[in-house]
């Protein structure tokens, strides 16, 4: 069974997509350089975002292993992915600007860079 973030702990708009939740329960988590996050990991990385970016509703989900990028879902009615750069000042984390429209077009691109990654 998934470890996730709990429904009274996310945003009221918010629900986790099937996509995602069927990718998880078949353990489909370590996607080197990505690790889809869960647990206490996942809980203390969704706070500190909180805390780190407060003006931004950001639903943490997966994080490279060699560099500071976390995978989001901005709450507000959009399913589409946000890759932020952790511990930039805001403003600035999410200066790159890369986004996908939906889970399947961001773990399509995981699945990418788990062969470039391991070449």
């Amino acid at each position: 069974m998934a470890d996730l973030i709990t429904a009274g702990e996310l945003p009221k708009d918010f629900t986790y997509p099937r996509e995602f939740v069927r990718v998880v329960e078949l353990g489909l988590t370590r996607l080197d350089p990505w690790w889809i996050i869960q647990g206490d990991v996942l809980r203390g990385l969704h706070r500190d975002l909180r805390e780190r970016y407060p003006t931004r509703e950001l639903i943490p989900f997966a994080k490279r292993r060699d560099n500071d990028d976390i995978a989001c879902w901005e709450a507000g009615g959009s399913y589409e992915i946000v890759v932020i750069h952790d511990f930039a000042s805001p403003g600035w984390e999410d200066r790159q600007r890369r986004r996908f429209p939906n889970f399947n077009a961001w773990f399509r691109q995981a699945i990418e860079d788990l062969i470039e990654f391991e070449s």
